[in-house]
């Protein structure tokens, strides 16, 4: 049996959390005395890791201030989190949970995860929704540098022994597509998240809601197999 991969991005793509991000963001500026960024600014930014996206909004901060807003997102959107709990602040999108139900019973496919989120945000998350056993590698901005470097999904692909010709990516940002391109894997792009379509053009498919999962995939992996 050939196994494959399917790699999801979280925010954005899996679950809607730009409430709470859009919250924390505002805290950590605010914090600074520093004017927040338009909401297109902060959702623009959308999975890199912090330690990169926030010098991207503060270009006129120093490298203590950075740090000091790092922190403040973490404490803010912890906060938020522990306020609503994540399963409220952060939604499954509509068919997501089906879609990973249906995934999960082929035993061909081997489900995991690529995330700017920390391992601790990641975790808080899984168990709000009840996702424990669903994804068997997990790859957080703790472990990688940001994306688009391709470090997540080499490592998944180490962990589950397969090849870049067997993966897909699935994500909401261009940021995501250029990993799964720098890796060398597939690429569907959603088109509810945060980025425009516009810039996800270099998709190998992109979807409109996760009933149109199932048959992208199998598209773009009859291409691969012919």
């Amino acid at each position: 049996m050939r196994l494959r991969a399917v790699i999801f991005d979280v925010d954005g793509t899996l679950v809607d959390s730009q409430a709470d991000i859009l919250a924390a963001m505002s805290a950590a500026f605010e914090a600074e005395g520093i004017k927040p960024p338009s909401r297109d600014e902060v959702l623009g930014i959308v999975g890199l890791s912090l330690d990169v996206a926030i010098p991207m909004l503060a270009p006129q901060s120093d490298h203590a201030a950075c740090t000091r807003m790092v922190q403040g997102y973490k404490d803010a959107y912890t906060n938020l989190r522990l306020l609503q709990g994540a399963d409220v602040s952060s939604p499954l999108y509509a068919g997501a949970r089906e879609a990973l139900a249906r995934l999960k019973e082929q035993d061909e496919i081997l489900l995991g995860v690529a995330t700017g989120k920390s391992r601790r945000g990641l975790d808080k998350l899984i168990e709000a929704h009840g996702l424990a056993e669903t994804f068997l590698t997990q790859q957080v901005a703790d472990d990688h540098p940001s994306k688009p470097n391709p470090s997540m999904l080499l490592q998944a692909m180490h962990e589950l022994g397969v090849e870049a010709r067997d993966m897909v990516m699935i994500g909401d940002t261009s940021f995501d597509m250029d990993m799964a391109r720098a890796a060398g894997v597939h690429f569907i792009a959603v088109s509810w998240g945060y980025h425009e379509t516009s810039r996800l053009a270099g998709a190998d498919v992109v979807i409109e809601d996760f009933a149109q999962l199932d048959g992208a995939l199998d598209l773009i992996w009859s291409k691969a197999n012919g």
